[in-house]
């Protein structure tokens, strides 16, 4: 997958989340963006709904979030005029955060929201967790034939299947799968981390993690097993509030997550058994086999004049057995290393 000119097989694509993290005022939105740009984030990601696009303002027992959740109590249409991103700002914040090197996208919730980002030349969509049931909207936002990334915190192996079908009807097939605990924030014993290589095999797709949870160590973890996404909530200072704020990163944060994922991508490599020059000469400190009692001419090898210890000059201790037994040519002295010169 190739997004705009990044190509996550050479570098994790790691995107913040700007979500409901501006509290309605267009300049926290702009120096959140300079601030993940500053942080190393690859991308800003937006959110594209207004409270009517997502739901009704109805306040029957039925639109009451009733989970065990930040929002508990809340009536969804009022939550989401809340946290909602103005259209009217896309435009700006999209060439804002081109003028920063930053990718910016957004996760549409309904076709009309679609449609302005194709406006905006989107380079990739994000499908949330909660739209995952969605099969129209993946639908049309998969014509577009442009990358799509779908979490999945809230799909079932069929839910996913579906999805991705959906995706691949349409005739597009680059995708990818995030792994994602809809829980705000995630516990980490609920991030199942195992699942990430899983997702990649059985659909053949990119991997990632939407994250939740607090601190860096899942999504550097994730890393390791094989993520090539990382998209984790960015917010300036988490004292500003919001809908999002409490599982939301700061930018030292974020900054640290940054850097351990670049070390562990580092420390990854790839597949590869030669020795470099640096280990081939630590070699010098492994064991091999010494003369370690002075000897005579004709004297017999036995594991009281030869041993195996440090340092790794002497003939390989896998010879030991082998050489019990010969006769030394000559004598020699005690921490001479033993070679198939010296006996017979």
């Amino acid at each position: 997958m190739k997004i705009d000119n990044f190509d996550i097989k050479k570098r994790v694509f790691i995107i913040a989340e700007l979500s409901a993290n501006h509290n309605h005022n267009f300049d926290i939105a702009v120096k959140t963006i300079k601030a993940a740009k500053e942080c190393g984030a690859d991308a800003i990601k937006l959110q594209t709904y207004t409270a009517d696009t997502l739901t009704i303002n109805c306040d029957n027992d039925y639109f009451k979030i009733k989970s065990d959740s930040l929002w508990e109590g809340k009536n969804l249409y009022d939550l989401y005029k809340e946290a909602f991103t103005p259209w009217e700002w896309h435009k700006d914040l999209f060439e804002f955060a081109k003028s920063e090197e930053l990718i910016c996208f957004s996760t549409p919730f309904d076709i009309t929201a679609v449609d302005l980002l194709e406006n905006l030349n989107t380079p990739i969509y994000k499908i949330a967790s909660f739209e995952i049931f969605d099969i129209t909207l993946i639908e049309y936002v998969a014509s577009k034939n442009k990358p799509i990334i779908i979490s999945t915190g809230i799909a079932t192996l069929t839910d996913i299947e579906e999805a991705v079908n959906a995706c691949r009807r349409m005739g597009n097939n680059d995708i990818s799968l995030l792994k994602c605990t809809s829980s705000y924030p995630a516990p980490v014993e609920e991030a199942n981390l195992l699942t990430i290589p899983n997702l990649r095999d059985t659909f053949n797709v990119n991997v990632g993690l939407s994250d939740h949870t607090m601190g860096n160590s899942v999504a550097v973890a994730a890393v390791a097993l094989g993520a090539k996404i990382i998209e984790k909530h960015f917010i300036l200072d988490r004292k500003i509030g919001g809908p999002d704020s409490s599982f939301s990163m700061e930018p030292a944060e974020f900054r640290q997550m940054v850097d351990s994922i670049r070390e562990v991508e580092k420390a990854l490599g790839k597949i590869n058994y030669q020795l470099t020059s640096k280990v081939e000469k630590s070699k010098a400190f492994a064991r091999s086999l010494f003369i370690v009692k002075d000897v005579k001419e004709g004297e017999t090898i036995t594991e009281e004049n030869v041993r195996s210890i440090r340092p790794g000059y002497g003939l390989h201790p896998k010879y030991f057995k082998e050489i019990m037994g010969k006769k030394f040519r000559r004598e020699y002295e005690k921490g001479t290393p033993l070679s198939w010169v010296q006996f017979e």
